[in-house]
């Protein structure tokens, strides 16, 4: 018998399987983010003609891999900011290299932009550093009180962290308005490591990414990854860019080689470069969130907050049903959302979910009129 909350992560299948009794196949995983159409088919069948490349060591320099990566930026960028292949570090999944490079900013004092991914506290415990929050408050819809946040940045700090768009709340930083944050933080000495995991689903990328920032802004860091978009968390594939070449520098000299084996970067080459896919995604994450919103208009009892990723965080407005007991019943159908209480500032009132096939969001909005319409 289930006598105590617990709270589940999007990668927490097996756990949710053992815990509820239910086959982890069974379950449509609304809760990890992850893009619906799986990956390319253009991918699989060429990583099985790949195959024996595993005899072999990678380049230990990624030189096509960063190629790659740095034309599939450029679609995105404007003409005259495109992305430096040599500003262009890859790594063991976005975790590895945020890991290094606050290993090597060794920063005293890190401000974070709050509620968001742990694993940035969680490397900057490891390093010793000193944490604080700035909290995203939900009466400002959870957008950035710039002055608030140059007030609070008067401390001194070493180190901004910013999830753009941010985790869990789907709310996105402009770029003009991430220029003025970063010329704050330059004139104070402060590194702003932005990570843009998410930013490939925006509606509008280019207004949201902050590449074209990067030769203008030596304290800059912007990572990114493919297990969210490309549908491939297994691979392990991150990469981080900066115009801060003595940074890099120590980075590289110091980082573990052939981190990302051969078959991920076989794989990455082909990602980036796959641009049917690339569109494919974005046409229908597009479609789908326009389509959605729509959809929980129709639900009184909720509070949506304008999505900018493939996902969205809504408030349940009446005391009843929290978001665990909205997050256990949806479980008992089949579906895994995200109860988001154990996010620092949301408490149980909120919930988010990720986009999947149309089908089974359908399925989701069925459950969360039928629970929450009054």
């Amino acid at each position: 018998m289930i006598t105590s909350k617990e709270h589940f992560h999007g990668s927490d299948l097996e756990k949710i399987e053992k815990y509820y009794g239910i086959k982890k196949e069974d379950i449509i995983n609304f809760a990890g983010n992850v893009n619906p159409l799986g990956i390319s088919p253009v991918l699989r069948s060429a990583l099985a003609s790949h195959l024996d490349a595993i005899t072999d060591y990678p380049d230990r320099e990624y030189t096509a891999l960063r190629r790659n990566i740095a034309a599939y930026i450029d679609k995105d960028t404007p003409s005259d900011n495109k992305c430096n292949i040599d500003h262009i570090l890859v790594g063991n999944g976005s975790t590895e290299l945020i890991s290094l490079f606050i290993k090597f900013i060794k920063p005293k004092k890190a401000l974070i932009l709050s509620p968001t991914y742990s694993e940035y506290e969680r490397e900057l415990k490891l390093a010793g550093s000193m944490i604080d929050y700035f909290p995203l408050k939900e009466e400002e819809n959870f957008q950035v009180n710039i002055s608030a946040l140059k007030e609070t940045l008067e401390a001194p700090y070493n180190l901004l962290i910013i999830c753009n768009p941010n985790n869990p709340t789907s709310t996105v930083i402009r770029t003009e308005t991430m220029a003025e944050i970063l010329t704050f933080c330059r004139d104070r000495n402060i590194y702003c490591m932005v990570d843009e995991t998410y930013v490939e689903f925006a509606p509008d990328i280019s207004s949201a990414t902050s590449v074209s920032l990067l030769s203008a802004f030596q304290n800059l860091i912007i990572l990114r990854g493919i297990s969210k978009f490309f549908a491939a968390p297994g691979l392990r594939l991150g990469y981080a860019m900066t115009s801060d070449e003595a940074l890099l520098q120590l980075v590289n000299e110091n980082k573990n080689p052939w981190t990302i084996n051969i078959l991920a970067s076989i794989a990455g080459e082909i990602m980036f470069s796959d641009e049917n896919y690339i569109q494919e995604t974005r046409s229908f994450i597009n479609n789908e969130r326009e389509r959605i919103k729509t959809e929980l208009s129709k639900i009184n009892t909720i509070k949506y907050y304008e999505p900018n990723g493939n996902f969205i965080l809504l408030k349940l407005t009446d005391e009843h049903p929290d978001s665990y007991e909205v997050f256990e019943g949806a479980i008992k159908k089949g579906m895994m959302i995200r109860d988001c209480s154990s996010f620092p500032g949301l408490g149980n009132r909120f919930i988010r979910f990720c986009f999947q096939s149309k089908e089974a969001n359908n399925r989701l909005l069925e459950y969360l009129y039928q629970t929450l319409h009054s």
